[in-house]
């Protein structure tokens, strides 16, 4: 009688199909290597930033230290609310910088977790900004809380229909969003500039500058902590705090963020199951207008609402493209991108504002922002490389085993 024979090993599992877009391709290598790879990226940037000021007869421990001061963190040991200490003021534009930046970076994120690359986080700022001095000042018999919600609102939804033209343009033609996003940054430069410029519409009425006109006192955004003359932080710091907590939400708990995340991992299998890809290519790049388009609507209605806002002032903003950065370093996640709009916010501030002459000389402060938030931005997206790198020498070890074909 013949014995049984014993079952085979079972065979493996076919592997998921690699991810088809650039975009999925990034964030799985991100994914790869977890939490330290923007650690390690974040410490070589200051690193070399450290030996550019050493180089330069700067003692760069001292020069951070007072970045973090200028940017409020000594206000930690301090804990007062008076913002006439300079360490709680400093905190407050530290938050109000941060708010901004949260929203811009939540605008790069979320069209990227659908494979797209919004570039155009600038323009869509500045088109919210543009209608929410146009609701702030014109509809003036308005109460406060319907005055500031639908200027705030306007302007977000103006962001979204900005940002969905290049959506529609991509669904529709195959358009690159990252081309009609960068003409549509110019585009809306060159309609802000005619806006508040030398006899635009929305000119103040002094008509003796070229600045917007100032924001009535009904459409102001309220401000919780700090004098609104002198510097504050609004309530929009908590809308960007509920926009961090809506953007998780949308992509992990609902059957739209489902649609978007497969979309951009795999266009063409997302479109064998039924998802369609034209439709979600359009919202997504709407939804990230929006969150830009909200951004700039708060900061019309906030900071700039007793000041202005110049047509030099359009052409000089860039807060837009800085948004890309935190997105990058904030892995196009929640958390991520909150804790990276902290850390450029209080760089801003901090080397824009805190630095004392005894330290370093005003005129390189500037400067200074500028070689920081580039190297973090350069070894950010370094991590793809340092990654790419470190598998390859994976494979290359000797005496490994060659992997199987599927």
């Amino acid at each position: 009688m013949t014995e049984p024979v014993a079952p085979g090993t079972p065979p493996e599992p076919l592997e998921a199909a690699p991810p088809e877009t650039v975009a999925a391709r990034f964030e799985a290598l991100q994914r790869a290597g977890g939490l330290l790879v923007p650690v390690v990226t974040l410490l070589m940037a200051f690193l070399i930033a450290g030996l550019i000021l050493w180089a330069t007869g700067y003692d760069p421990i001292t020069v951070f230290w007072d970045i973090g001061k200028g940017a409020g963190l000594n206000w930690f040991g301090h804990l007062t609310t008076d913002t006439g200490q300079a360490s709680a003021y400093n905190f407050t534009q530290t938050l109000l910088g941060t708010t901004t930046l949260i929203l811009t970076g939540l605008a790069v994120a979320f069209a990227f977790r659908c494979g797209l690359f919004n570039i155009g986080g600038q323009g869509q700022y500045l088109v919210g900004l543009i209608v929410a001095n146009w609701v702030g000042v014109s509809m003036v018999h308005l109460t406060r809380p319907a005055h500031v919600l639908i200027g705030v609102l306007l302007a977000t939804l103006a962001g979204a229909a900005w940002a969905g033209i290049a959506g529609f343009l991509k669904a529709t033609t195959g358009a690159h969003e990252v081309v009609t996003t960068i003409m549509l940054n110019w585009i809306a430069v060159y309609l802000g500039a005619w806006a508040f410029g030398q006899g635009g519409p929305l000119q103040g009425p002094a008509k003796s500058s070229p600045i917007s006109a100032t924001i009535a006192p009904s459409g102001t955004i309220p401000y919780f902590w700090g004098d609104p003359t002198t510097g504050g932080v609004h309530i929009g710091f908590f809308v960007a705090i509920g926009a961090l907590v809506v953007f998780w939400a949308m992509l992990n708990r609902t059957t739209l963020g489902y649609e978007v995340r497969a979309v951009g991992f795999n266009p063409e299998a997302a479109a064998y199951g039924g998802i369609s890809v034209r439709k979600n290519y359009i919202r997504a790049m709407a939804i990230s207008g929006a969150f830009a388009g909200l951004a700039g609507g708060m900061d019309m209605l906030g900071p700039f609402a007793p000041i202005g806002f110049g047509s030099l002032d359009v052409y000089a903003s860039s807060i837009g493209f800085l948004g890309i950065a935190v997105a990058l370093l904030g892995r196009n996640t929640a958390v991520g991108v909150g804790l990276a709009g902290l850390l450029f916010g209080g760089l801003l501030f901090g080397t824009g504002h805190g630095l004392s002459s005894n330290v370093i000389q005003p005129q390189l402060t500037g400067n200074l922002t500028l070689i920081i938030q580039g190297l973090v931005v350069l070894f950010v997206g370094a991590d793809i490389l340092i990654l790419y790198l470190w598998n390859a020498r994976r494979k290359l070890r000797p005496g490994r085993k060659a992997e199987p074909a599927a």
